[in-house]
C-alpha cells in the first residue's frame, strides 16, 4: 500500500483554495495571470486528492455497513464486493498522487537541442543518422512541434555525418530526454550487393534549450572566429566568411554554424553553446545525486547503447527497459509514443521506489 504524505496534500488543497479566492477578488492582469498559472498547475493533483478522499469516505461507509449488526447478510455481501473495488481505486489514486507529487525536472517544459552524429559503420551510419533525424522530425510533426536545423554536415552518399536541430513546443524535453545514447541499426545497406546484414550506429544527444535566465555566457569567456562556409565534399557554398565558430574558453566547448547568414550563424551557435553549458550544469547536479541517478532510466550516459533497430525482423528493442516492439516500420515513421510512454513509466517507477512509494 502506497503511503501518502497527508500534510503535503492538506497544504496543496489549502493553496488551491487560496489561489481561487485571490483570483475571485479581481486582481491586476499580471497578478491574475501568475495566480492562474499556479492554480492550473495544481489542478491535476487537487482533483486526484479529492477523488482519493471521496473514495476513502466510501470505503469507511462500506466497512461500517459490513460491521453493522442491523445489516442483513445480503447487504453485507454486497458491501464486501464493493469494498474490493473501492480499495483498488484508492490504491490506484494513491500511486497517481505520488507520481504527481514527484519532483519535476525544471527543464521538462522546455524545447530541446537535438544532436545526431554518425558513429561506426561508414556511409551506412550516415544514412542511419538521417533516418533517425527524419524519425524525430515526424514525431515532432505529430506533436505539432517546430523543428529548425541549426547546422548539418551531409554524409557522402546521403544522410548526415552530423545534424543539430532546435525542437520547440510544449513539453518537448520531457518526451525526448530519454533518447540520448547510442542507437544501433541492423540491416542490409543499399550499397551492399551480397545481401549481408551490417551493424552501424549513431549517437543522439538531447539537451534542454537554455534561456538567458538559465545560463549566462560572459563575452570574455568566448572566442568567435569566422570562416568560409563549405558544403558536402568541401565545396564552397559562398565566397564570404559567413560560417561562425564559437569557442567557450573555460570549458573548451566548440560550436560551429555554417549557413549563409553570419548574423544568423552567431545566434544559432550561441543557442547551441548555451544548451551545452546548461546541460553540463544539469549533469553536474545529477552527479551529486548519483545514487538516485543510477536507478533511473536515461542517466545521460551517451556512450550507452540504448536501442537497436533490426530491419530484417522488423523490431525495435530498447535495452534499458527490455522492451521489444515488432513495429519498426511505424516507429521509424515517427510513431514513438509507445516507446516514450514506457520509458516515462519506468522513470516514474524508479523515482517512486527511491522515495518509498512502494512501501
Amino acid at each position: 500500500m502506497a503511503i501518502l504524505p497527508q500534510a503535503t496534500m492538506t497544504e496543496i488543497l489549502k493553496r488551491s483554495a487560496y489561489l481561487e479566492s485571490e483570483m475571485a477578488r479581481g486582481p491586476a492582469h499580471e497578478v491574475y495571470s501568475k495566480l492562474a498559472a499556479e492554480y492550473a498547475g495544481l489542478e491535476g493533483v487537487v482533483a486526484a486528492i479529492r477523488a482519493h478522499q471521496a473514495a476513502g469516505r466510501e470505503r469507511d461507509e462500506l466497512r461500517a455497513m459490513m460491521e453493522d449488526p442491523a445489516s442483513d447478510r445480503e447487504m453485507r455481501d454486497l458491501a464486501a464486493a464493493e469494498l474490493g473495488e473501492v480499495e483498488e481505486r484508492i490504491e490506484r489514486l494513491s500511486r497517481e498522487i505520488l507520481i504527481l507529487l514527484l519532483p519535476r525536472d525544471a527543464a521538462d517544459e522546455k524545447g530541446a537541442i537535438l544532436e545526431i552524429r554518425a558513429g561506426t559503420g561508414g556511409s551506412e551510419a550516415g544514412l542511419f543518422a538521417g533516418d533517425l533525424f527524419r524519425m524525430y522530425q515526424r514525431y515532432a510533426e505529430l506533436n505539432r512541434w517546430k523543428v529548425e536545423v541549426l547546422d548539418a554536415s551531409e554524409g557522402e552518399v546521403g544522410g548526415y555525418k552530423e545534424v543539430i536541430a532546435s525542437v520547440k513546443g510544449q513539453g518537448v524535453f520531457s518526451r525526448l530526454k530519454f533518447e540520448s545514447g547510442v542507437h544501433r541499426v541492423q540491416r542490409v545497406p543499399a550499397t551492399e550487393s551480397s545481401g549481408r546484414i551490417h551493424t552501424s550506429a549513431a549517437t543522439v544527444a538531447v539537451l534542454p534549450e537554455a534561456e538567458d535566465i538559465d545560463i549566462e555566457v560572459r563575452p570574455e569567456d568566448i572566442r568567435i572566429d569566422t570562416m568560409r562556409a563549405s558544403g558536402a565534399g568541401g565545396q564552397h557554398v559562398n565566397t564570404t566568411d559567413s560560417a561562425v565558430r564559437i569557442t567557450h574558453l573555460p570549458t573548451g566547448i566548440v560550436v560551429t554554424s555554417s549557413e549563409k547568414s553570419q548574423h544568423q550563424n552567431r545566434a544559432r551557435a550561441m543557442q547551441v553553446l548555451k544548451a551545452r553549458l546548461y546541460d553540463m550544469e544539469r549533469q553536474k547536479a545529477d552527479d551529486e545525486r548519483s545514487a538516485a541517478r543510477r536507478s533511473q532510466v536515461g542517466s545521460g550516459d551517451r556512450s550507452e547503447r540504448i536501442r537497436t533497430y533490426n530491419f530484417p525482423q522488423g523490431r525495435v528493442t530498447d535495452h534499458r527497459i527490455n522492451l521489444t516492439l515488432y513495429k519498426l516500420d511505424r516507429v521509424i515513421e515517427g510513431e514513438m509514443d509507445e516507446l516514450v510512454e514506457a520509458l516515462l513509466a519506468d522513470h516514474q517507477a524508479a523515482l517512486l521506489a527511491a522515495v518509498g512509494g512502494d512501501g
